[in-house]
């Protein structure tokens, strides 16, 4: 009797036990997710939400190379206007529902009314199309030597493709559902901001053969669930991470990786490609719609102060005054000269000249992410130097995100300057480079406004030859320099710290991948 009760007991341990263990990885983000729209808004928080959730036709490799993804084959006619995609085998949508080709060609319609590459190539469209369900087929009005480079562009504004029910939406209007067919699934009842983000395996994914490169290969979801642990104290994080209650930190502040980098069981590791600091003026409202003022602010730019203040360690950092990212195929000096050292003197005549009348300048300052907080001081007191009196209005990430896309005066929840980070592959040519885009009511936050520039980001694209591209390039430089669509402050690397426990990181440009990251407890 004794030995039956023993048998009964374990039958029901044997049964009441998982088949497998629940494996879960948490992460400290660099910010909270508010926006779950990664084609309403560029923020990198969002963009690394879409990659859980969401998947590409194409993706870049290791080379940076545009490689298949969603897409199966694909075809491009002698004449070079007529491309053809077909979707690879086995494609469905969290709610089970196969991915057709008029969902994909929905998902490109509304990124490509909202994304600066996007809105390039949309003007090159003559007609997209799905002929079958499995078929995207792209004519073109003249050849265009972008398509592949645009499809598979890693960071701003990605092509996520969406469900067309979702897609339809206009891409002015936040859209709320987040059914995608990415290698994991939001779980929107257990999502509370400023507290955590959680994220299930998709058991319906099927990743491609080969092996994982950036955001091409095999996206294969080797965690059950992920939970991104909002913890807004930098120290607290570190704690969390040394006490094993997190896996790993997706931004550490500067400052602090020396203490990390002398911990056991933790690994730092710096990010594979630079970072760009830029100051973006407003173009719409006074005293920066003066192209004197705005050159004025390029003249008043001293690099160095806003890289020691933000990043500190000189290995992290070095000067840079070109807009593609110093090392670059692009990079050059072109209408630089003068610009970016602290000009005062020069600064001062041109604001004199233009009539400043001592408004004051109202300048956003992010307050949440350690990487963007100290740059505010710095601009302030780089501004008033010259002459501007400046109203600095402090703010997190996603209030500062809403309060950047309003267009009203700087008086009423509108703005005058701004400050961003942006991963040096987003601006390595005038056509990604989203705040070149000088398309007026089209152009980025900021909203420049030259003809000139457009006619010389569309030579660029159509341009086969690598010297005369270069040639093209200099002229765009030099033109937006002297307008001031932005001023670059600098290149940056930032450094993540993750758990020895944790294995299989792969590290794309400009997010945080989760495939392929396992967990051993």
């Amino acid at each position: 009797m004794r030995l039956h009760r023993i048998l009964i007991a374990l039958a029901a341990l044997v049964f009441a036990a998982p088949a497998s263990a629940q494996s879960t990885l948490k992460i400290v983000m660099h910010s909270d997710l508010k926006i779950l729209d990664p084609i309403w808004a560029s923020a990198q928080i969002s963009r690394t939400h879409g990659y859980l959730v969401y998947d590409t036709l194409f993706g870049l490799d290791g080379n940076l190379r545009p490689q298949p993804q969603m897409v199966d084959k694909w075809s491009v006619d002698p004449a070079g206007l007529v491309y053809t995609f077909v979707l690879r085998d086995g494609l469905a949508w969290h709610d089970g529902t196969p991915v057709a080709a008029e969902d994909c060609a929905a998902s490109l319609k509304r990124w490509g009314s909202r994304d600066v590459m996007g809105i390039k190539l949309f003007s090159y469209i003559k007609e997209l199309s799905a002929p079958d369900a499995k078929t995207i087929r792209m004519e073109l009005k003249r050849p265009y030597g972008l398509v592949l480079d645009s499809l598979a562009k890693p960071a701003g504004i990605v092509p996520f493709m969406m469900p067309k029910r979702v897609a339809e939406l206009p891409a002015t209007t936040q859209l709320k559902d987040p059914t995608g067919s990415g290698p994991f699934m939001f779980k929107a009842d257990e999502w509370r901001p400023g507290d955590r983000v959680v994220y299930v395996k998709n058991p319906k994914y099927v990743p491609r053969a080969e092996p994982p490169a950036n955001f091409a290969g095999a996206k294969v979801a080797k965690v059950d669930r992920i939970e991104w642990v909002s913890i807004s104290d930098t120290q607290t994080a570190v704690n969390a991470l040394e006490n094993g209650e997190v896996d790993a930190l997706e931004a550490v502040a500067h400052d602090l990786l020396p203490l990390l980098e002398k911990k056991r069981g933790i690994d730092v590791q710096r990010g594979a490609y630079a970072n760009q600091y830029a100051l973006r003026p407003n173009w719409l409202h006074p005293p920066f719609n003066d192209p004197r003022m705005r050159l004025a602010l390029g003249y008043a730019i001293d690099q160095k102060g806003y890289l020691e203040a933000a990043v500190g360690d000189p290995k992290f950092w070095r000067l840079c005054k070109t807009y593609f990212g110093c090392g670059t195929p692009l990079a050059s000096d072109a209408g630089t000269t003068g610009l970016l050292e602290g000009n005062v003197e020069k600064a001062k005549a041109l604001m004199k000249e233009a009539g400043y009348d001592g408004r004051p300048i109202v300048l956003l300052q992010v307050t949440d992410l350690a990487s963007l907080a100290n740059l505010g001081p710095v601009a302030k007191a780089q501004l008033e130097r010259v002459g501007f009196k400046v109203d600095m209005r402090p703010a997190d990430w996603q209030s500062h995100l809403a309060r950047v896309m309003r267009k009203e005066p700087p008086e009423d929840r509108g703005w005058n300057v701004t400050l961003s980070s942006t991963g040096v592959l987003d601006v390595v040519n005038p056509v990604t480079s989203l705040f070149l885009n000088s398309a007026c009511d089209k152009a980025s936050a900021g909203w420049s406004c030259d003809a000139r520039i457009e006619e010389l980001r569309d030579a660029f694209a159509l341009e086969p030859d690598t010297a005369k591209r270069l040639a093209i390039a200099e002229q765009i430089q030099a033109r937006a320099m002297e307008l001031g669509t932005h001023y670059p402050l600098g290149e940056w690397y930032g450094a993540s710290a993750v758990s020895t426990r944790t294995s299989g990181w792969v590290r794309p440009p400009s997010t945080t991948a989760f495939w392929n990251v396992e967990v051993k407890r």
